[in-house]
């Protein structure tokens, strides 16, 4: 690895369902303690009622993580938009501003894993894509403040969701189709790759880039980001065989289909496998992190951050 990148390095910690579920009623120590190691931001996820009706609200999720210490920072990762209405979606990242300004980020996705949420939500799972594309595109005018007047496919709105968050809410958007990466260029703030290799995450950033400069959208100070799944252990092969059991379990697919997007073992091993993404440009990194626990997960992300920002030969 060459010399440390001028735009630091930041490591997120992704929570999922069983995290918060061992968490219950003690959000302010998880908070406190992902601040304390110096995890830069965490990661909620968002469902209304996935596979067998499990999932929580994204945005709920975060307001209490985001209630429960001053200093934290929380991404969604990702709301699935197409779910609901831009307007109170915008009404909610508001109030989300003015309760913890500068600390929030909106990642936004289709989701479809499970076609029966779009259903449940009387949506057809075939206009996720377009759906998201028009709410997010209502959501970050009514962020300006201005009245807006919008009439598309989907949605047709005339109003104003006020005041104006004071600080800018970053808007990540994830999803590797063409479309999705046509969205971010258009009304992203940055990208978030998943399930992409190197060369791959090169080439989505610069079709984004022909995407934003075709919208006349110059200037725009990127923030993409990876989010993957690994594990971190001592031993290799200890971490892959816990990685394996989560993942195949999670997917129903077997781990090999993962494996290459999915760096296990000790710090050292991560980060050496993220060194490439780093010669792309990426500065962000989320990881899904199988750990002997969630706080030996900060800890080790918290490494993996200080070896890519330090430099690795």
């Amino acid at each position: 690895m060459g010399t440390a990148a001028s735009t630091p390095v930041e490591v997120g910690l992704v929570l999922r369902e069983q995290d918060l579920g061992d968490w219950s009623g003690a959000l302010h120590q998880l908070a406190e303690r992902s601040v304390a190691a110096g995890v830069d931001h965490l990661t909620v996820g968002d469902h209304v009622s996935f596979a067998d009706g499990h999932g929580a609200d994204g945005l709920i999720q975060a307001a209490a993580l985001l209630a429960a210490h001053p200093d934290v920072r929380v991404q969604t990762g990702v709301y699935l938009l197409a779910l609901r209405h831009p307007a109170i979606v915008a009404r909610q990242l508001a109030t989300i501003a003015q309760l913890a300004p500068g600390r929030f980020t909106f990642g936004v996705g289709v989701g479809g894993d499970d076609p029966s949420e779009y259903e449940l939500c009387g949506i057809d799972p075939r206009e996720r894509g377009a759906r998201t594309t028009e709410g997010l595109r209502c959501v970050r005018e009514f962020m300006s403040g201005d009245t807006v007047d919008f009439r598309g496919r989907f949605f047709a709105v005339r109003g104003a969701i006020r005041p104006a968050p004071a600080m800018p809410i970053p808007v990540l958007v994830g999803g590797r189709s063409d479309a999705a990466l046509a969205r971010t260029g258009q009304l992203g703030d940055g990208w978030l790759g998943l399930w992409v290799s190197p060369r791959r995450f090169a080439e989505a950033i610069g079709r984004i880039d022909e995407a934003a400069a075709q919208a006349g959208r110059g200037g725009v100070l990127w923030h993409h980001a990876l989010q993957l799944w690994t594990a971190f252990d001592a031993s290799g092969a200890r971490a892959r065989q816990r990685l394996a059991v989560t993942m195949e379990a999670a997917y129903g697919l077997p781990f090999e289909r993962f494996e290459r997007y999915a760096p296990c073992g000790p710090p050292e091993a991560v980060a050496e496998a993220l060194v490439p993404y780093l010669a792309v440009g990426c500065r962000r990194f989320n990881f899904v992190a199988e750990a002997a626990s969630l706080s030996a997960a900060m800890e080790a992300a918290v490494e993996v951050k200080a070896l890519l920002s330090a430099g690795y030969q």
